[in-house]
């Protein structure tokens, strides 16, 4: 970063390109920064080197980043990806985003530029109403309402987040906030357990015993798909310093905790579970891994989310199960189940990982043995109170 004196006094900032690095053909060009040291500083240091840095050690360069304009749109999520904010989302939450924003990055505008190279300044409300109403609706004419909503959210963020470390060159309005954007989600439809037990004998006769000791793990322990594949070790089943426990980790909530597999009196708490547990052989580092050989590595690799969900899809018509159940409808079942048990929202919390209790509605949808069960206390207090009308 350079700084030089204009012609009227005041002091502006640069950031300048090497001779070297022209000559060497650098994608990148010199850029003004404005007279604001702090904010030049901070653009400099979270973006245009870090840049420059990874084009010179051939670290490589994300695509969008070259012909990001500073205070365009690219540039704002360029910005937006240096935060903390974004770095510490999970893996999978963290592709989801990249892909929404790219969605709206890259849609095409009349005069042939790409949103993208929109300067924030000219991103007013009507400019991201038009946007959303855009991304409605696909190429082939459907629509796709809650894939659109999701931009919408993503970019929010992503504006705010920017705002708070550029002030100075992002605008303080955001116009992806306070969109009136109405979209009901589909509700995810819960297995329920006789649909479990059809489930995993349909994976075991198929050869994909680990995909039905996948579902009872949803299930039971109401753990999420990607906990389940992906960090759900042998050694959280029954670990040294909890021997009568599953150390059971939520990668999303960050909730840890041991919970019981027996009952105060040795009593099995999930007995179909365990039992498979116990004699399922430890092919792996992790529980559930394929069944077959890698022919490359010669090891039982982790299953593959694709690949996991085209098996489901297979082992959920061998078992003539609705082709709208989805494997987060097992766990699904599961909060359910406890739901009509009469858990309370402690309680649910408490086995499901969730943080509030709000989100718990989602999970425990009514059912007519909850309404029943609700019905059912209204009467008996009325007639403890005498007041049953006759």
């Amino acid at each position: 970063m350079v700084a030089k004196r204009l012609n009227h006094g005041a002091v502006a900032y640069y950031w300048d390109i090497p001779t070297w690095a022209k000559a060497k053909g650098c994608p990148f060009k010199s850029e003004a920064l404005g007279s604001d040291y702090a904010s030049a500083k901070t653009l400099c240091d979270t973006v245009l080197n870090p840049q420059f840095d990874d084009w010179r050690t051939g670290a490589g360069i994300k695509p969008s980043l070259p012909s990001a304009r500073t205070g365009s749109f690219d540039w704002m999520i360029s910005v937006y990806k240096q935060a903390p904010q974004y770095k510490k989302l999970y893996e999978g939450h963290k592709n989801d985003v990249d892909w929404l924003l790219s969605l709206a990055s890259k849609h095409p505008l009349k005069d042939g530029r790409c949103f993208g190279a929109l300067h924030l300044s000219s991103i007013n409300p009507g400019a991201a109403d038009l946007l959303y109403s855009k991304l409605r609706t696909k190429p082939d004419g459907s629509e796709r309402t809650r894939t659109a909503k999701g931009v919408m959210v993503a970019t929010r963020r992503a504006w705010s987040v920017a705002y708070r470390s550029q002030p100075t060159v992002v605008p303080a309005q955001n116009p992806f906030s306070k969109m009136e954007i109405s979209y009901s989600a589909k509700r995810t439809r819960p297995v329920t357990y006789p649909e479990l037990l059809k489930f995993v004998e349909a994976a075991d006769n198929s050869g994909m015993a680990s995909i039905g000791t996948a579902a009872l793990i949803a299930f039971h322990w109401l753990q999420r798909q990607v906990d389940i594949l992906n960090r759900l070790s042998w050694s959280h089943y029954k670990p040294a310093d909890a021997p009568h426990c599953v150390r059971i980790f939520h990668h999303k909530t960050k909730v840890l905790f041991d919970l019981p597999l027996y009952d105060e009196d040795g009593t099995p708490l999930f007995p179909e579970l365990t039992s498979r547990l116990d004699n399922t052989p430890r092919l792996g580092t992790l529980i559930v891994t394929r069944e077959t050989l890698d022919r490359t590595r010669k090891i039982h690799l982790p299953w593959q989310a694709d690949y996991f969900r085209h098996s489901i899809a297979k082992i959920r018509q061998l078992a003539g199960i609705d082709e709208n159940v989805k494997f987060m409808g097992i766990r699904h079942g599961g909060n359910v189940e406890g739901a009509n048990a009469g858990l309370t929202e402690a309680q649910l919390r408490s086995l499901s990982g969730h943080k509030n209790a709000g989100t718990m509605i989602r999970y425990a949808q009514e059912t007519p043995d909850q309404q029943r069960a609700g019905a059912r206390k209204r009467l008996e207090a009325r007639t403890k109170k005498g007041n049953l009308s006759e």
